[in-house]
């Protein structure tokens, strides 16, 4: 989105500044290398020898690169960066952000959209935006529900590692909530792998036999699944087409949120 500016008593548009907009270059560089050498730099960012040299004193002088001890011509990130991520991460608010997007994704499907979180083996509902339809889902923020029965709880599921799946499912009998829900440990793990590399999960009235709901995960700045955000609808408006719309959404919606908690998709 190209945000306009506006100052008063003036209609001119302010002009980025280029050394600034390199300097940063050079910084997105460690993104995904621990340390790079000047001539590294220069030749991803394909500038000048005398430019990549002045910028790199620069952010030394200021700390936001340091030399490599023993190897003084290979840089890696310095501390006030990391102090600026942690300041950035300690004002994040799941809820706040979450309420933001969720209320998008709820607009342009007109179905309701929850985010929920993981707590023990129930996911409990932190956000939820309604439809305009006469006919939708019943479901109230706080509300708690087995995580093995839902769509956001699959997802939630799926992001566990083995141990932690193994604590979750050995806490007790799984029950269900409709003739539909996977009750069966061996086969809800079988699903969970399928959730895991497809990265949605769809609850087939597994939950509520006249609701279908579709889920995505939502990472933080380290990639753990910390939230799952998902979108139902009641079984006479859920099409094959509507959910291959609604798959594409919810994932949008979930990588949208993500990027707000400071998750970095991977280039694949």
């Amino acid at each position: 989105m190209t945000r306009l500016w506006h100052f008063e008593g003036t209609s001119d548009m302010p002009r980025v500044v280029p050394a600034v907009i390199r300097a940063l270059d050079v910084l997105e560089l460690f993104l995904d290398c621990p340390q790079l050498s000047a001539r590294q730099v220069m030749e991803r960012l394909d500038l000048p020898r005398t430019t990549v040299h002045e910028l790199l004193v620069t952010l030394e002088a200021r700390s936001y690169l340091i030399s490599v001890p023993g190897q003084p011509v290979q840089y890696r990130l310095g501390m006030p960066l990391f102090q600026l991520g942690a300041a950035f991460a300690g004002r994040l608010d799941l809820v706040r952000e979450a309420q933001c997007v969720a209320r998008d994704v709820a607009a342009a499907s007109d179905e309701a959209v929850h985010v929920a979180v993981l707590d023990g083996a129930d996911v409990i509902y932190l956000v939820k935006f309604d439809s305009t339809h006469p006919v939708r889902m019943v479901s109230a923020v706080g509300r708690r529900l087995p995580a093995h029965c839902t769509a956001v709880g699959k997802i939630l599921l799926s992001g566990l590692d083995q141990a932690e799946l193994d604590a979750v499912l050995t806490k007790g009998a799984l029950l269900g909530m409709t003739p539909d829900s996977i009750t069966d440990p061996d086969l809800l793990r079988a699903h969970l792998e399928r959730v895991r590399v497809e990265r949605v999960a769809v609850d087939v009235g597994e939950s509520d036999s006249a609701m279908r709901c579709v889920a995505a995960p939502i990472r933080d700045h380290s990639g753990v699944t910390i939230a799952a955000m998902s979108l139902s609808a009641p079984i006479i408006r859920w099409t094959p087409q509507a959910q291959v719309e609604w798959v594409e959404l919810v994932r949008e919606g979930a990588a949208a949120l993500s990027a707000r908690m400071g998750y970095r998709a991977q280039s694949r």
